[in-house]
């Protein structure tokens, strides 16, 4: 019988009552479980990181979580942050080698919101602290004071580049997907394409290039409702499919 493929997920690093937590919410394991097939495993973002390489020995695939923190704008060369307590320095130190080490061994990776971001910058692209400041740029935050189905429900279209990953997963050329973001894309990193953009111009899919395995990045939250959603399911079956030949 052949085994469940294992994926790690990404924790973020917080304070609960001045304790140190390491925390994915349950939407992400739920869609690694259910509809990637796969056996859900926390990373958590220690200080020092663990080993990108002991983590790629123990693991089929990686999913790198979306966050309310933010990338440190001092490894893209942006301002500094207004709050940095809306940082993670822990999470940003364990996923910037650990992408870099994944995208060379070829492991399936799924990198979702800050997770696209976290991509971006370690290949060496740039970021716009706050989209919504851009102009031209829609507010691609949710509305905190809106009940969740409004705050994770569709918000926006995006549109498919032709010829990518995307629409060999999910061949709409457009659909609605959900924004919950403050940070996004600005200079794209040299080894990454464009998959697909809001109508605002913000890039909002990426993948690899000249990929040695599955990678993808979204700005949108697939695992939320996954399975209500038909692009949302695409996107988890493709992932599943890199997973099991992996394993």
């Amino acid at each position: 019988m052949s085994r469940r493929p294992v994926v790690g997920l990404i924790c973020d690093h917080r304070k609960i009552e001045e304790m140190d937590a390491h925390l994915v919410l349950q939407t992400y394991i739920t869609a690694v479980r259910d509809g990637a097939g796969a056996l859900p495993v926390l990373l958590p973002v220690l200080e020092p990181p663990l080993e990108a390489d002991d983590i790629l020995a123990s693991v089929d695939g990686l999913l790198f979580t979306g966050s309310p923190s933010n990338v440190n704008p001092a490894l893209y060369g942006g301002p500094s942050a207004r709050e940095p307590k809306w940082e993670d320095r822990q999470r940003d130190s364990l996923t910037m080698p650990l992408l870099r080490a994944a995208i060379a061994a070829g492991l399936p990776a799924l990198c979702i919101c800050r997770g696209t971001q976290e991509l971006n910058v370690a290949l060496g692209g740039t970021l716009y602290p706050h989209v919504q400041e851009i102009p031209g740029r829609f507010d691609h935050r949710e509305d905190e004071k809106a009940p969740l189905d409004v705050q994770w429900g569709p918000a926006h279209e995006v549109m498919v580049m032709p010829g990518g990953l995307l629409e060999a997963i999910a061949p709409e050329s457009r659909f609605t997907v959900n924004s919950l973001h403050g940070q996004g894309v600005d200079r794209l990193a040299p080894s990454l394409r464009e998959e697909a953009r809001a109508p605002d111009g913000q890039i909002e899919a990426v993948s690899l290039k000249e990929p040695k395995g599955f990678l993808l990045g979204l700005q949108w939250h697939p695992e939320w409702r996954w399975s209500e959603d038909p692009v949302s399911r695409k996107i988890w079956q493709a992932f599943a499919q890199a997973l099991r030949m992996r394993a």
